[in-house]
């Protein structure tokens, strides 16, 4: 008889210790971690940043905290202890925080290279689960991160405890985020090269197609007409305005097709008379991010984009979307 558990087994008791350990660390958050965050906020508030240092699995960790950090608005880079024994140490200068990460904090080439960068006058705080540990007697302040177990059969391999110290780097950063102001606009501005940053920064009116592009008709243009101007336009939905250009409905390929298997006679109807009225659209200056949202929470192709007196401005075609890079 094969005893060997699973391989399902085997991974969801490994999703099961690590959703353990981060509750507990969650549930130990206290007046530590606040200390942390308004040093942080102080650090970079005197025109300081914020260094990771640590080696293995935590460096690795504190690599993807200094990246989360700068993304929010907080100057953060990673120094490997190594290194900084041969020159690195200069990445440290007035008014920085450095924080140490060593879940044992006895690791040997993360504490040699401490003391040196202490005597560059910077705030030295630890992150370990040893509060005992000589990295915790050696800093300024400690916050301990102790979990229950690794998920590691032999609890060596660093899993529940870098899975723990990755989750308590997000849940500083937002914090900080939150007590910075910091906005989507900010966001966009430290992401130019992505889709994230062009979501965050463009505007409806960016991404539109303008009138000139678009079918724009008048009500009284019959279903023919206003698949022609669909057609000349390569559009799939023609939008209806008065005689002012304000919005009064839209029509659509699927409008069409819906109409003409119940009636024959679709072609010589009014968009009056088969227009969806007051359809959903956006202001010219909503932001991408909230189109692509609307978008996908009302599940449509196309979206009229408005000025603030509900003129049309143009149109927003799904199917445009991702040449922009945003889809």
């Amino acid at each position: 008889m094969n005893s060997k558990r699973s391989t399902l087994e085997i991974a969801r008791e490994v999703f099961d210790i690590e959703l353990e350990g981060i509750t507990v660390l969650r549930d130990k958050l206290g007046a530590e971690f606040e200390f942390l965050a308004d040093r942080c906020a102080a650090a970079v508030n005197a025109g300081g940043k914020i260094v990771l240092t640590g080696v293995g699995k935590s460096g690795y960790i504190g690599k993807k905290i200094a990246a989360t950090l700068s993304s929010v608005g907080n100057p953060a880079v990673f120094m490997h202890p190594v290194e900084a024994r041969h020159g690195d140490l200069g990445l440290l200068q007035k008014n920085d925080l450095l924080i140490a990460l060593s879940y044992s904090g006895e690791t040997e080439e993360l504490l040699v290279v401490l003391t040196p960068a202490k005597r560059l006058g910077v705030e030295l705080a630890a992150i370990t689960g040893n509060r005992e540990s000589t990295l915790a007697k050696m800093s300024d302040y400690v916050l301990e991160m102790a979990v229950p177990k690794e998920a590691c059969p032999f609890n060596l391999a660093p899993t529940t405890t870098t899975t723990a110290l990755l989750v308590l780097g997000d849940a500083l950063a937002m914090v900080l985020l939150d007590k910075n102001g910091f906005t989507k606009s900010d966001y966009g501005r430290r992401h130019p090269g992505g889709a994230i940053g062009r979501m965050v920064t463009m505007k409806a009116a960016d991404v539109m197609r303008k009138v000139s592009e678009s079918a724009v008709v008048p009500p009284d243009f019959t279903v023919r007409e206003t698949i022609y101007a669909m057609t000349h336009a390569r559009s799939g939905a023609a939008v209806i305005t008065d005689a002012d250009g304000k919005l009064l409905g839209i029509f659509t390929d699927g409008d069409f097709r819906r109409s003409a298997a119940q009636d024959d006679a679709v072609l010589t109807r009014k968009m009056s008379e088969v227009m969806t009225p007051s359809p959903i659209s956006v202001n010219a200056e909503s932001m991408v991010v909230e189109v692509i949202k609307l978008i996908e929470k009302r599940r449509v192709d196309d979206l009229v984009v408005v000025d603030d007196d509900n003129k049309v401005a143009g149109i927003i075609d799904i199917q445009d979307l991702p040449g922009l890079k945003i889809m």
